[in-house]
């Protein structure tokens, strides 16, 4: 029999006893929120403690155009953001989703309560997007027991009505975003944006709004990177939500299910992402600053938790061309390595010039050094008897390699063997007006080489030190770019400048005779000459200079020194370069331009550090004298092919060749004896770049002059890496003049003197090598 249709009065009467029931209750539970006692219910929260939730703030690094480059935290990876930065799509997934009545109601959902307690929680959750908020900041997951549950509730209904009428319902949702934990690192809607879809959270797209809103249900169940299927699916859901309650069209909402999730995981640790040797460098920095700098309270700031943000000079877009540059350089030029040191080619491979008692002492050296000997002897107290057994045993290991991680079974000692092999860069680059450092890289992979060899290493500079002999002479001499001197061996006799016996620098793959510019004689890299100009000097002046433009290591007042015999940082080379291209005005690098605090309260800021080295006519004819180089000298192929001989090479490992850059530079490459390490520094108006290569023992190098000298081995990551630079026009990388003092005293232009040498110090070959340094 067909059910009898009630009537519409009745109907109508029952829908008002609903209501009537749905507002009593609803009174009846504020009542009691409002009155309950807090010594029945435990501790609640105050005031103070709503304003300021003990939540732990990551430090957040952000770069000069606004990009965040990594953070430091120990567990909670979260940066606040405000409501104003986050999409409104991504607000409506989320009210859509967990709250539809979010607007409606002061902290509690009557009517979803009700429905809950009558349906006894099948039909649907009944916390409101403030209650979940309450229970994130607040106490947690609760207990199972029901007497503790219940009264767990009440306590979160009395925090949530606190929360609206203490914060505006935007607070609420920028709070309930920030608070939450996505996984994988991805504390807070910020971090969850950068490592899932490597985006800020005003540039999320709908569909990734979905994914994040849909991960609030249980993040520990829909984890994008280990159930695709179920994140993609609950997404689904957020998307039905929103196309329910009007916030899309349905046309919208089945077009974006039928999607994939868009993800874009960038990991953020303290090893992975952009710039990471910078940040271990920062690191340091910020420790100084917070111990030399406390709080008001006298306590210390906390660098992993109290919120801080630092900002920096790097750029991110600079950076990232520059560790494009390394990897791909690199990457390449170790396989040119790798295939030259084969066993069969090389016994001692990847040592030249050692025999096997020399390698076994080199690698017992290195087995002392090392973090696993240190752990052994002093945390684990082993004998060293113990501690060199050790090394002979076989061990799972993951080991670096071009080709990505390997796991693999490996013994101690053969992995110290195999890591030998590598060669590492250094890299850094300053705007020489201001000191800002624009980019640093460190090395090529943090994970597996955490040396830094930026700031921390320091290698043999070889011919990229002749400038400051020659910036030496030009100052004191008033010599000429033009100026000649013969083309003879000469000789700095014993106990001329203190030297113990004569000393007779050679050049390499040059004849002599006749008479060469000191143009000529910088880009072709004439040791004899440079010899001479030091022996008009001396020594102590050099050091001098060298001081005065930045070095801060100790030099040995010997004449060798000219030829670049002493063990400078990249970062000193860059600093003292800049003095050049800054009209002879040194500014110390900066890496900091200020702190703030978590309410944008600024704590520090920096002051620029400048001082006069050198009048504006002596730097600007030392940097006609680097121009050469670039034009007449090794840095030629910056510009050009060169030589067919030549081209397999470039392509085998000179990524971006042929750079064609056509502007004016200044630089000078630089090859230390044995190929042990490939300099290259670059200058233009307003940017300063050196580049080191070369490997962690000086007996690995290149056997040969062709691959191991710094044209070919450092020279190309500047060339590649200046490329990217002029193709991104928003950087505004000068392609000017070097802008000349208004009054010039000294002749820099060699070839309008129809008298001048000049024409036989015309750049050789590019195949000849002109820059080895003995």
């Amino acid at each position: 029999m067909a059910k009898k249709k009630q009537p519409e009065k009745s109907q109508s009467f029952g829908k008002y006893i609903r209501w009537f029931w749905i507002l009593f209750l609803t009174g009846i539970i504020a009542a009691i929120l409002l009155f309950v006692s807090a010594s029945v219910l435990g501790d609640l929260p105050d005031h103070t403690v709503l304003e300021n939730p003990k939540t732990n703030l990551a430090t957040e690094i952000i770069s000069s155009d606004g990009k965040t480059l990594g953070k430091f935290y120990f567990n909670d990876n979260r940066t606040p953001v405000d409501y104003e930065a986050l999409p409104q799509h991504l607000v409506d997934a989320l009210i859509a989703t967990e709250d539809a009545r979010f607007h409606q109601h002061s902290g509690i959902d009557g009517r979803g309560t009700l429905r809950a307690i009558v349906k006894m929680g099948k039909g649907g959750g009944a916390s409101t997007i403030s209650q979940q908020l309450a229970k994130q900041l607040f106490h947690g997951e609760g207990s199972k027991n029901i007497v503790e549950r219940i009264g767990q509730k009440i306590k979160e209904w009395i925090i949530a009505i606190r929360l609206e009428r203490q914060y505006t319902k935007e607070e609420i949702i920028a709070q309930y975003f920030n608070i939450y934990d996505f996984l994988n690192n991805a504390d807070g809607i910020k971090s969850a944006a950068s490592i899932y879809f490597n985006k800020q959270p005003n540039e999320l797209d709908l569909k990734e709004s979905a994914m994040l809103v849909g991960m609030f249900k249980n993040s520990a169940l829909y984890n994008p990177r280990t159930n695709v299927e179920g994140v993609t699916n609950r997404r689904n859901v957020v998307l039905a939500q929103m196309q329910k309650y009007g916030y899309i069209t349905e046309r919208v909402k089945d077009s974006l299910q039928q999607t994939d999730l868009g993800l874009n995981y960038t990991p953020e640790s303290h090893r992975e992402g952009i710039a990471t040797y910078f940040r271990e460098y920062l690191k340091k920095f910020m420790k100084d600053w917070i111990k030399n700098n406390p709080k008001a309270d006298g306590t210390n700031y906390n660098l992993y938790s109290d919120g801080l943000k630092v900002y920096t000079t790097i750029d991110s877009r600079m950076q990232q061309y520059a560790e494009d540059a390394v990897h791909d350089h690199m990457k390449n030029l170790q396989r040119e390595f790798d295939h030259q040191n084969t066993p069969d080619r090389n016994p001692t491979a990847p040592f030249l010039g050692l025999d096997k008692e020399e390698v076994d002492g080199l690698l017992k050296r290195s087995m002392s050094q090392s973090e696993r000997w240190r752990k052994m002897k002093y945390d684990l107290k082993k004998t060293n008897e113990e501690i060199i057994a050790s090394f002979d045993v076989a061990i799972p290991m993951s080991v670096f390699s071009w080709e990505g991680e390997i796991d693999t079974i490996m013994k101690p000692i053969d992995s110290m063997r195999y890591y030998k092999k590598f060669l590492h860069p250094g890299m850094m680059s300053m705007d020489p007006e201001t000191g800002h450092v624009k980019a640093w890289v460190g090395g090529m992979n943090y994970r597996h080489f955490q040396y830094d060899h930026v700031k921390q290493g320091k290698r043999q500079v070889g011919s990229t030190f002749k400038p400051f002999v020659y910036a030496t002479a030009i100052d004191q001499l008033h010599l000429s770019p033009c100026d000649e001197f013969p083309d003879v061996p000469y000789c700095i006799e014993e106990g001329r400048w203190g030297n113990l016996k004569d000393w007779c620098p050679e050049n390499s793959g040059l004849t002599y005779g006749g008479t060469r510019t000191l143009k000529g004689a910088l880009a072709n890299s004439v040791n004899t000459i440079t010899a001479q100009l030091m022996d008009k000097v001396g020594p102590a002046h050099v050091i001098d200079m060298a001081h005065k433009l930045g070095v801060t290591t100790e030099i040995p007042e010997v004449p060798s020194i000219a030829l670049g015999t002493v063990d400078l940082s990249v970062f000193e080379m860059v600093a003292a370069y800049a003095t050049f291209a800054n009209q002879g005005v040194y500014t110390e690098p900066v890496m900091v331009t200020s702190i703030e605090d978590k309410n944008n309260t600024i704590l520090y800021q920096f002051t620029p550090k400048t001082k006069d080295v050198l009048s504006e006519e002596v730097a600007y004819v030392t940097v006609k004298l680097l121009e050469g180089v670039t034009q007449g000298g090794s840095g030629t192929r910056l510009r050009t092919q060169g030589a067919e001989k030549w081209n397999k090479m470039y392509q085998e490992i000179m990524t971006g060749y042929p750079y064609e850059l056509k502007n004016p530079i200044a630089g000078k490459t630089g090859t230390t004896q044995n190929q042990s390490d490939g300099w290259f520094m670059g200058m233009v108006p307003n940017l300063v770049t050196g580049v080191w290569v070369g490997a962690e023992d000086r007996a690995v190098h290149f056997k040969s002059i062709t691959y191991g000298q710094g044209a070919s081995m450092a020279l190309p990551i500047w060339g590649s890496y200046m490329k990217s630079c002029y193709g991104d026009e928003d950087l505004d990388i000068s392609t000017a003049e070097f802008e000349a003092p208004e009054e010039l005293t000294i002749k820099v232009d060699c070839y309008d003197d129809a008298s001048s040498s000049e024409n036989d110090d015309k750049t050789p070959n590019v195949d000849v090598p002109s820059d080895l340094d003995f």
